[in-house]
């Protein structure tokens, strides 16, 4: 950014708001030269406005002196911001504009309207050639307005008679009522173990959210009351903490549907059976293969 470009731009007048923001976002990143080379969509994602409105900002700080523009083949394009080159009265502002026949003039006398009325004195136009003033008043579109291809033309009406469509009912509400029964299901439980209601707040809330989404919402409530009965060291530590439950929801669904709860003493005791039968089947292959060595 150059301050000193900067600091040129911003006491600069009759421009709009769309031009001034877009001579100001070039001039933040210009060098002391005033050079830079941002694309469009850039400039427009800056100054929240589409690459057209800033295309026709442009256009307008080019013809006041104010930017130079070098356009380059498959790349972005190099402007030159030289605020010391403006000239507000380069551009006329559009006005009023008047249409009437070739030749024709508006007469002092003749009212604004067409037609060639009389005015408030009375005259009419005369036939040895006083003009007929024909001219329609035109009101100029503010500098700062730009209609663009997504801007929406207004609000979407319907045809007489019919009525606004019913509003689909989402399946967020099958979702809360799980989350309720499922909260009721393991307070209820809570209470019947510790004596005391467990804490519920936005943390607790996300955890029965999470529970209901990974077990489904008929199964979700049964597991977290069974959650209760288990009698692991680290969940009885934690004083059956949703968390914990959270965190191997689905191996504790495995035990609450085949009603086998895995602690780790049972789960000490399988992997010595699993390591027994393992070296059982290593003795039977390491007698088979003396036999077949003796054999021969």
């Amino acid at each position: 950014m150059s301050t000193i470009i900067m600091s040129s731009c911003w006491p600069l007048q009759g421009l709009s708001v769309t031009q001034k923001a877009v001579l100001i976002s070039l001039a933040d990143q210009a060098n002391d030269e005033g050079v830079c080379w941002p694309a469009i969509a850039t400039i427009g994602k800056r100054c929240c406005m589409s690459a057209r409105a800033v295309r026709t900002a442009m256009d307008h700080l080019e013809a006041v002196g104010i930017l130079t523009r070098e356009r380059r083949f498959n790349s972005s394009n190099v402007y030159v911001v030289t605020p010391a080159k403006f000239n507000a009265a380069a551009v006329a502002p559009k006005g009023k504009r008047k249409t009437g026949r070739a030749g024709d003039a508006p007469g002092a006398g003749a009212a604004p309207h067409a037609g060639g009325a009389p005015d408030a004195g009375g005259t009419a136009p005369g036939a040895g050639g006083e003009a007929r003033g024909a001219g329609l008043e035109v009101r100029p579109v503010p500098p700062n307005r730009h209609i663009t291809l997504i801007e929406p033309s207004g609000e979407p009406s319907l045809p007489a008679g019919l009525s606004a469509a019913p509003q689909v009912v989402d399946s967020e509400t099958e979702v809360q009522a799980a989350c309720r029964a499922t909260w009721t299901a393991y307070a209820r439980a809570y209470g019947e173990r510790h004596g005391v209601t467990p804490v519920r707040n936005a943390k607790v809330n996300g955890n029965v959210k999470q529970l209901v989404k990974r077990l489904g919402h008929v199964e979700a409530p049964l597991v977290a009351a069974w959650f209760l009965t288990v009698n692991e060291r680290y969940v009885v530590q934690n004083m059956h903490d949703l968390g914990a439950l959270l965190a191997r929801c689905e191996a504790y669904r495995t035990q609450w549907a085949t009603g086998r709860q895995v602690t780790q003493t049972s789960a000490m005791q399988q992997d010595q059976t699993q390591s027994n039968v393992s070296a059982a089947d290593e003795a039977i292959d390491i007698l088979r293969a003396r036999r077949a060595g003796n054999a021969q």
